[in-house]
């Protein structure tokens, strides 16, 4: 597609790129970055983000040949973590880095421009690592979120901050990891702190000056605003929370969200319930692990959809919601899909949220039998729960299959316009949970759970699997012996890049899931892969520095890997000539 203009480009000694403005991006040229190969504006490449490139350089025939051009070291003994997606633009490609650090590097030579560390207090509670997962672009401004739940905008030249904004109060448990969200000149982002019963919530800042313009707090019953003023309550009082407890009820929409313009809705994923103790709060307990469409202008909430009401098991409901177009029985549709840390993968109508399709893409979902189309709820298997605490001792030990890490946890997945599939990095694991008692205290984990995780197949964890949204089926998995926490990346080269603990960038035939290449970094790949064109070649870069949730959350299953390395390196390649 893009192979002829390339190479004309090439030839006339002109890059392939978006023209580099004194003021920078702008929010239209955020809503159109999918479609520009000479940059990556945007997490996720586009608004959408389906981590989709239509860039043809490098395909199935010459990707074994791809080579390193440079390795940009982060520096310093910080060297854990590194799950950020890279940031393209004027030559400069700007990453984050675990403890909420900012780097500019030149996108030629890997030369550092400037860096910027954000000075956090001592009593930050990160419940997942200290990572960070990418920043925003937005005119003269860089931004990104930190561990002690600000928001931060530093000039893209020089490093220097523009603004500082608090999100919440890190002594209460919140923090801030995700990439945030540009939306028509306002900054919408989420935050951090399920386990220590923070309430989640979603709010819109103005890119120019941090000023907040609306929040929306996704647990019901509590007041939302615009522009200073009350915005209604969300949901109703009391309807699926018994007393107070929705006061502390979790929800923590830590993963950041997508944006449509056609439908002007933000799909923000809300994680669990607080506590885990599901016992403790009967109800549904709206809208924690749940995808909502937020009315990008005010804040409204205008649909759910909860993937696991009641939840038991900490699966959250936070995964990215990915719009597309598709015909489903012979009908142009406007969809969505999220592949859920319960195991299942939703197809809902994207302008509405009915469900339209549910099809588990793990192994083995012991807590459920499947999603009932017409109500869309789970079929429970109720001896699958966690039985409830008998006075101070611990309740009945249940096996559960995903564990609470997830059949996909925070790593995006992709999404081919070419073949129509989802490539979704997951994970075949189970645990036993038991529930004890607990009690809130402000600042202290509010889990009121017990687990150790186990796996359930011999020889993988991981596995990166292909899935056609339409029938549900699995065209192809490659699996994995350690678990897969990295992004993915799909081009319209018939390709499909991600990383693996093991220290690996791959790249897998997308039709086939063939490996065709491998590159050793150096420390297990966790961060997202992305492509762009520069001076007339195809590039691809990702971040390496293992970390995350998995070796402090992960039991018997992270003891299997704790020999891998820890690090923090942008790596960047192209095909040799």
């Amino acid at each position: 597609m893009y192979k002829s203009l390339i190479a004309a480009t090439a030839l006339a000694g002109v890059a392939l790129a978006a023209p580099a403005r004194a003021e920078g991006p702008t929010s239209e040229d955020l809503v159109n970055d999918a479609n520009t190969p000479g940059d990556v504006l945007t997490y996720g490449m586009g608004p959408w983000q389906q981590r989709f490139s239509k860039l043809d350089q490098i395909d199935t025939g010459n990707v074994a040949k791809l080579v390193p051009v440079f390795a940009a070291s982060l520096g310093g003994e910080k060297q854990r973590g590194q799950e950020s997606q890279p940031i393209v633009y004027d030559g400069t490609i700007y990453v984050t880095g675990s403890y909420s650090r900012l780097y500019a590097f030149d996108s030629r030579t890997g030369e550092k421009k400037w860096e910027y560390n954000a000075r956090l207090p001592d009593g930050i509670m990160p419940c997942c690592d200290v990572v960070n997962r990418g920043a925003a672009i937005h005119g003269d401004k860089i931004i990104f979120a930190t561990l002690d739940a600000h928001l931060v905008a530093l000039n893209r030249e020089t490093g220097k901050v523009i603004w500082n904004k608090e999100i919440a109060d890190y002594k209460a448990g919140y923090s801030a990891t995700a990439a945030p969200l540009i939306v028509k000149n306002m900054v919408i982002t989420g935050n951090s702190g399920g386990e220590f019963g923070a309430v989640g919530a979603v709010e819109a800042r103005n890119v120019d000056t941090g000023e907040l313009i609306w929040r929306r707090p996704v647990i019901e019953g509590h007041m939302g605003t615009l522009n200073g003023q009350d915005n209604g309550i969300t949901g109703k009082t009391n309807a699926s929370w018994q007393g107070d407890l929705w006061k502390t009820g979790g929800g923590a929409t830590w993963l950041g969200g997508t944006y449509d313009p056609g439908t002007n809705l933000v799909y923000f994923g809300t994680g669990n319930p607080a506590p885990w103790n599901s016992h403790l709060r009967p109800g549904d307990n709206l809208y924690t692990s749940s995808t909502l469409a937020i009315d990008a202008d005010t804040g409204k909430i205008k649909w759910h959809y909860q993937t696991t009401p009641h939840d038991g098991w900490d699966f959250d409901g936070v995964n990215e919601f990915i719009p597309f177009d598709a015909k489903l029985g012979g009908k142009d549709m406007k969809l969505g899909a999220k592949a859920d840390r319960n195991g299942y993968f939703y197809v809902l109508d994207r302008t509405t949220g009915k469900l339209m399709g549910a099809h588990k893409f793990v192994m083995q979902t012991t807590w459920a039998d499947g999603i009932n189309l017409k109500t869309g709820r789970p079929n429970y298997v109720d001896a699958n729960r966690p039985g409830p605490p008998n006075g101070t001792e611990k309740g009945t030990v249940v096996f559960s299959s995903p564990s609470f890490l997830g059949g996909k946890n925070w790593m995006p997945m992709a999404y081919s316009q070419d073949t129509g599939l989802f490539y979704i990095p997951s994970n075949d694991w189970g645990m036993d949970i038991w529930n004890e008692p607990i009690a809130y205290k402000k600042g202290a984990a509010y889990l009121g759970a017990g687990f150790t995780i186990r796996p359930i197949a011999e020889d993988h964890i991981g596995a990166l699997r292909a899935m056609d949204p339409k029938t549900g089926k699995i065209v192809w998995e490659y699996k994995n012996k350690a678990p897969l926490w990295g992004g993915v990346l799909t081009t319209a080269g018939n390709l499909v890049f991600t990383g693996t603990p093991e220290g690996y960038l791959k790249a897998f035939d997308a039709k086939t899931g063939t490996e065709l290449w491998k590159f050793q970094t150096g420390s297990g790949v966790v961060g997202s892969p992305v492509t762009w064109t520069q001076d007339g070649e195809q590039y691809v870069a990702v971040m390496s520095g293992w970390g995350g949730a998995v070796p402090l959350w992960g039991g018997e299953v992270a003891k299997t890997f704790k020999d891998i390395s820890q690090g923090g390196a942008l790596w960047v390649f192209k095909v040799n000539k």
